[in-house]
């Protein structure tokens, strides 16, 4: 199983507008590919402060196949869309996990 976690910080100003597409539009959209088989989203209890809220949306990959596909099919546009939307609003990183156990 492969974890592809994207780590976002979202500016507070713009959050809950962005938390509700993110769980009906973005995250959807994401798991209708067919390239996950799970999903979770996490709020990081730790916040810095950096005038924003961080969450972890992890994606689980039955395999690294599905994840690449993921990567070449489909990753550019939903990014795009994200980016588009929020632009200069958010920060945010991509990791990508084997879980061994």
């Amino acid at each position: 199983m492969i974890l592809y976690n994207v780590t976002v910080n979202i500016d507070n100003a713009v959050h809950d507008e962005w938390l509700n597409w993110m769980r009906t539009v973005h995250v959807p959209e994401v798991m209708a590919t067919g390239c996950f088989v799970q999903n979770k989203i996490a709020r990081l209890l730790t916040e810095e402060e950096n005038g924003g809220t961080t969450y972890s949306f992890q994606y689980f990959a039955p395999s690294m196949e599905a994840y690449v596909d993921y990567q070449n099919t489909y990753a550019a546009a939903l990014q795009a869309d994200h980016t588009k939307r929020y632009k200069d609003r958010f920060v945010a990183f991509r990791t990508l996990l084997e879980i061994l156990e």
